[in-house]
């Protein structure tokens, strides 16, 4: 494995953790909210976004406008089953969110998720690490790199994940700043 492999599949760990993060809701509505929630329609799971068009008309409210009305049902019951802890609301034709300002205690909760993503993240990174110094090794058994361009490869790989590390660390503390902001 090469180092443009090994960085691209953390890049891609990185990514992921973002998307995750991303659909924690803070005090302010974004549309990324919806992102993990999944509903019952046509017989299959489908995301919010593939069956209504989702916008944020103030800081404080989501409204989704459902492509077809006979969804709206399912969708409100998928957003209630979410526990994103909003209580949608419809007239028929939109479903409005409106975005409750947090407790400290579910602002807490919220961190605690947070740093489950946080810690998921760095394991995925470490499986890479881990992956990665293994494919080195078998290299070295089948005597194909010499026992010091192992440690010179491995050294490097660390120096990678700790990169990779700080940055998962960074985003981490960035999401629990903006969690905690009243």
């Amino acid at each position: 494995m090469d180092y443009n492999t090994l960085n691209t599949k953390m890049e891609n760990a990185i990514t992921h953790y973002e998307k995750e993060l991303a659909s924690i809701r803070t005090s302010r509505a974004s549309t990324s909210m919806l992102d993990n929630i999944i509903v019952d329609a046509y017989n299959s799971k489908t995301p919010i976004s593939q069956l209504a068009n989702i916008s944020v008309p103030d800081s404080s409210t989501l409204t989704i406008q459902v492509w077809d009305n006979s969804l709206i049902k399912n969708i409100e019951t998928a957003i209630i089953e979410s526990n994103l802890g909003i209580n949608p609301q419809s007239d028929g034709n939109i479903i409005r969110l409106p975005i409750p300002k947090l407790s400290e205690e579910r602002r807490l909760e919220l961190t605690k998720i947070a740093s489950q993503y946080s810690e998921n993240a760095k394991i995925s990174i470490r499986n890479i690490r881990r992956d990665s110094i293994d494919e080195y090794k078998i290299a070295e058994k089948e005597k194909e790199i010499s026992q010091d361009d192992l440690k010179k490869h491995t050294s490097e790989i660390q120096k990678i994940t700790d990169d990779f590390t700080k940055k998962i660390e960074e985003i981490a503390h960035a999401k629990k700043n903006e969690i905690l902001t009243v």
